[in-house]
């Protein structure tokens, strides 16, 4: 029988694969860190800005999508938090995004986002059951208070 600083560290290493999938753009890496249905019934990805999506196929057609229209995207993950219970773990994190989207030489835009994702255990290891990203939008005060 694993630790639990073992199992937390294993789930550590599949969330940091999830996130190394999207910014090398290594769509076999995605379906590697996805769970299969067998697994994991009811697969759910919410995007910021994208409707909920519900299954494997329809999950990788997305991560395809964005990949492919995505010339640059790095994430540093900051307030990281992992809980386990059982066979279910949760990361809770904030993405500090940085992106180049429209192919300009030199822009690039950032943003923050909160995150929840479920693993979930299976044979082959820790594997996605749920990824869940809402962007934080800033607040008047806090706008204010940027461009002073």
């Amino acid at each position: 029988m694993k630790s639990r600083q073992e199992v937390m560290e294993r789930v550590g290493e599949a969330n940091a694969q999830f996130y190394s999938a999207i910014e090398n753009g290594d769509i076999d890496l995605m379906r590697t860190v996805w769970a299969e249905e067998h697994e994991a019934p009811d697969l759910v990805c919410v995007n910021p800005g994208w409707p909920l999506l519900r299954g494997r196929t329809e999950i990788m057609r997305a991560w395809s999508l964005i990949m492919a229209n995505v010339t640059y995207i790095q994430y540093v993950l900051t307030e990281t938090h992992i809980g386990v219970g059982g066979d279910i773990a949760m990361v809770t994190c904030e993405e500090n995004v940085l992106t180049a989207e429209d192919g300009s030489p030199g822009f690039v835009a950032g943003g923050q986002v909160v995150t929840t994702n479920l693993f979930v255990d299976t044979e082959q290891g820790w594997r996605l059951w749920s990824h869940h990203a809402s962007p934080v939008l800033m607040e008047d005060d806090d706008e204010a208070e940027a461009e002073d």
